[in-house]
Order: structure tokens, then sequence, then C-alpha cells
């Protein structure tokens, strides 16, 4: 498991007691000391754009240079300071956020941040108490709520295409499946998906603008709970062979069950399910029956900015 970025604050400093660091040459020394698993060193955050031992380093690293405790000597490189090294000869057990208020380098920084904090900055908690109780960096907060916000929107699109009808989302299958780049225009769109079924085929879309290609869909409003189960989809698959198709996708408000999803994965054809979870996550992404209500944009020190040519 890996651990939470207060935690590693010790071995950190520690680390850069005995030589200058890189964050991602000590995540690895970390790494092999903790005993963690391949899968736990790739792990990324939610946005795929930094794995999560290396922020959490990143971040420990951050609050302790904050406190005085680490010096940076050079670009992407960092050392214990005099202060740091003096630290570490009191042999302490634990180094976190409540430790460095003992630092006036490290309360002066908090206390303006706090204050700064009213026009949304949130680098330190706002109080002791939180941080003791917060294992998470300011990055995975942030996107700890972004999933939380996301899932119960998702919960509410889902609740929202059960009360209308079958119609309805016959409609918001060819909205989403335009947004995402399928079908030409919507009016082609529309043309192709949406008529009757044939065969247990509920409407056909064109993969691309020139029609080269065609994708046929099936799609059922279930209530949840209602799992699709292997004989629908089989039913789905044979619509497919008859029409002589390749290509095909089952959209559900529900589930599939295991049955259901193993046989999609084992077929000559490429069959897409797409559950009720799969569904909302790509109306979100593609702001299809959602629309943006705040952004809040992040920034990034620009190292290159800094760099002296010559």
């Amino acid at each position: 498991m890996i651990p939470d970025y207060q935690s590693l604050m010790l071995p950190v400093l520690r680390y850069a007691a005995e030589s200058e660091q890189r964050v991602p040459d000590l995540a690895d020394r970390i790494a092999d000391d903790l005993g963690l698993s391949e899968e736990e060193r790739e792990e990324l955050l939610p946005s795929g754009r930094q794995r999560v031992l290396q922020n959490r380093i990143h971040w420990a690293k951050f609050y302790m240079g904050k406190a005085g405790l680490i010096d940076s000597p050079s670009r992407g490189r960092f050392t214990a300071s005099e202060a740091g090294r003096r630290f570490l000869a009191g042999n302490p057990e634990r180094l976190d956020t409540r430790s460095l208020m003992q630092f006036p380098e490290f309360v002066e920084f908090y206390e303006s941040s706090r204050k700064s904090g009213s026009s949304g900055d949130r680098r330190v908690p706002a109080s002791v108490e939180e941080a003791e109780g917060s294992s998470a960096t300011p990055e995975e907060q942030i996107e700890q709520a972004y999933r939380s916000l996301n899932a119960a929107l998702g919960a509410d699109l889902l609740d929202r295409i059960r009360e209308n009808s079958p119609v309805f989302f016959e409609k918001l299958i060819v909205d989403l499946l335009v947004a995402m780049g399928y079908g030409g225009s919507h009016k082609n769109a529309a043309e192709q998906l949406g008529r009757s079924g044939d065969g247990g085929v509920d409407g056909v879309i064109n993969e691309d603008r020139l029609g080269l290609d065609r994708i046929y869909v099936q799609a059922k409003r279930y209530a949840e709970g209602n799992s699709i189960g292997r004989p629908e989809v089989q039913g789905f698959v044979g619509s497919l062979v008859g029409l002589g198709a390749s290509k095909g996708v089952f959209v559900t408000t529900s589930s599939f069950s295991r049955g259901a999803i193993e046989y999609a994965q084992n077929l000559p054809q490429r069959i897409i399910l797409i559950d009720g979870n799969r569904l909302s996550e790509l109306m979100i992404e593609h702001s299809v029956g959602t629309r943006s209500q705040q952004t809040i944009q992040i920034q990034r020190l620009d190292e290159d900015f800094f760099t002296e040519d010559g």
C-alpha cells in the first residue's frame, strides 16, 4: 500500500540527508524499501498525468521545504538543509504537518496560505487537526471531490433517463454518438438510428462521415437491477450475423451479467457493451445532458521559464 504524503516525509528527509535526490529516483528507492508491487509503483492519479507515489513525495518535499528542512540546490534536485539534518539528529519517530508547526518558516507559510484561501488557495489544510485526519495530497483531494460529484451526477442522469420514454432514450443515443464523432451529422445519424428494429437491432449508424463502415445498435432502457443476460446479447449477435455486420454496440441503463460480458469478449465480431455507469460517464465526458457549471484551473510552476540561457 502506498503511504500517504505525511508518512513519506521522514523517509524522504532521511534520503535527502544522505545525498541530493530527484523525485523519480527517490520514488524507486522508497518503493523498493516498502516492497511495493509493480501495479502500486505504476498507479496513476485519476487525471492520469502523474504517478501517485511521485505525487505524494513531491508534496512531502514541498511542505518540508516550506519549513526550511529541504533545500533545492539545482533544478529538479533537493537535499536536506542544515535545519533538516539537526531535526534528524534528534531521532524523530514521525514527521507530519503538526510537527512542521514548530518551524517559524512553516508557520509563516501556513498563515499566509490560510489568508489567501479566501481566493481559492488551499495548499495547506484549514487546521492542523484537518491535516492530521487527511491522508490525501491537495491534488488528490480535488480529484476525489471531482469523482464524487461525477458519481452523483451519473446517478441523477440514469434516474432521469429511466423516467423518460424509450423514444427519448433513442434520441439520447443519437446525441451521444454524434457528440463522439459518429454518424456524420445529427440529421444523418437520426435517419439511421431510432427507426424500427430489424431482428433485434434498434438502428444503424455510420462509423465515419463517408459511411465506409456501419455500427449496429441495440438500446435497452431497463430499471436498475434488471441486468442484461447472455441470451439477449446472443440474440443481438445473431442479428448482426444475419445482416453480415461485424460491429455492434449494446447500450443499457442497467448492467450486464458476467456471462454476457464473457460471451461478448470472445466473439469474432466486435461487440461493445455499454452499461449504465459507462453510459453516464460518456454523457458527462461529451456534455450530453449536462453543462459546465464551474471550471477550476490548476496552475503549475513552469520550470523552463526560470531557466536562464548561458
